[in-house]
């Protein structure tokens, strides 16, 4: 069975920082391109970074450049997202995703809200 667990959210003040992991199991991990996408309250869903199956390459969103750093450990089939920096608009739930030849898979989602 596949699955994308993640883990790592909560409340956090504006200025904090979180980090996000998304376990994996029941796919070839390391053959995946892995993504973190989130939706806020009452908006559509915005991608936020990516990271290339050998974790050498990685993608942001401009709204998060310089605050985000994606990572991955094929090792333990994990993906994870160091959040730094945080602001209110970071408020969302935040999914991650696996994609490789046209196969996807995404995780459940969790919640991060910064707020005072």
């Amino acid at each position: 069975e596949v699955q994308l667990v993640e883990s790592g959210g909560g409340l956090v003040q504006p200025g904090g920082s979180l980090r996000l992991s998304c376990a994996a199991s029941g796919f070839t991990f390391s053959n995946y391109a892995m993504s973190w996408i989130r939706q806020a309250p009452g908006k559509g869903l915005e991608w936020v970074s990516a990271i290339n199956p050998g974790g050498g390459v990685t993608y942001y969103a401009d709204s998060v450049k310089g605050r985000f750093t994606i990572s991955r450990d094929n090792a333990k089939n994990t993906m994870y997202l160091q959040m730094n920096s945080l602001k209110p608009e970071d408020t969302a739930v935040y999914v991650c995703r696996a994609l490789w030849s046209g196969f996807q898979y995404w995780g459940q989602g969790i919640q991060v809200t910064v707020s005072s």
